[in-house]
C-alpha cells in the first residue's frame, strides 16, 4: 500500500486557484506505519518541540492503474475519509535547509491518524465536499474541495503518469489554506466531513 500526499494545494475563498497551477504539483509520501486508526490517541513525539496539524481529505482508490485519464480519474476512487498529515516542523525544517529528504519529518509513527471511509458514491459532487477540523471543540479549519487548485481527478491522473496506483493506496488531498498550527499534548482533534465526525481522537 501507498501512502502519497500532496502539499500546498488550497486557495483562500476569492482567491484564483489557477495562478497557483504549474503543473508540477507537489507529491511526497509517508510509510505504512505512519498510520493509525479507529481514533486511537496519538502519541507526541518525543523528538520535536513544534509539531504542526493539517487536516486533509484522503481517497482510497479501488482499481489498479497506470496513465490514467484525467476524464476517467474519478472512476479510481472507491472511498473518501480524512486524515491528519503532521509535520515535527523543527525536524523538517532542519532537513530541508540541508537539502535533505522529509522523510524524519513527516513519516514518523502517528504522523497520519486516518478516519473510517465512505463510499464515493456517498458524494454527489466531488468538486463540492466540506470538512473541518476542531481542536479542544474550536474549529481550526475549514474547507471545501471547491478551493482546490488540483482536484482529485488531476492529482489521480499525474501520480499515475510515475507510478502505478493500486487497490488500497491513499492519497492525502492537501490542507486548507489557512487555520494550520501547532498541537500540543493533551489536545483531543475532531475532524468531519459534511458534518458527519469521522475522526476523533487525543494527544497523549
Amino acid at each position: 500500500m501507498k501512502i502519497l500526499a500532496i502539499g500546498k494545494n488550497y486557495v483562500n475563498e476569492g482567491e484564483d486557484k489557477n495562478e497557483g497551477k504549474t503543473g508540477n504539483q507537489i507529491i511526497f509520501s509517508k510509510p505504512e506505519s505512519s498510520l493509525t486508526f479507529n481514533n486511537q490517541d496519538v502519541e507526541y513525539p518525543s523528538f520535536t518541540n513544534d509539531l504542526r496539524y493539517e487536516a486533509e481529505l484522503v481517497v482510497k482508490i479501488g482499481k489498479r492503474g497506470k496513465d490514467i485519464k484525467e476524464s476517467e480519474a474519478a472512476q479510481f476512487i472507491s472511498e473518501i475519509g480524512i486524515g491528519i498529515d503532521y509535520t515535527a516542523k523543527d525536524v523538517f525544517d532542519q532537513s530541508r535547509e540541508g537539502k535533505g529528504p522529509w522523510d524524519l519529518g513527516k513519516g514518523f509513527d502517528g504522523a497520519a491518524p486516518l478516519s473510517t471511509f465512505k463510499p464515493v458514491g456517498a458524494f454527489p459532487d466531488l468538486n463540492n465536499i466540506n470538512f473541518d477540523l476542531k481542536i479542544n471543540g474550536e474549529q481550526r479549519q475549514l474547507g471545501n474541495t471547491k478551493l482546490m487548485i488540483y482536484n482529485f481527478s488531476e492529482i489521480i491522473s499525474f501520480v499515475s503518469k510515475f507510478m502505478t496506483l493500486y487497490p488500497g493506496d491513499l492519497i492525502f488531498t492537501g490542507t486548507p489554506a489557512k487555520g494550520t498550527g501547532q498541537i500540543h499534548k493533551g489536545d483531543r482533534l475532531q475532524a468531519s466531513i459534511e458534518g458527519e465526525t469521522l475522526l476523533d481522537f487525543q494527544m497523549v
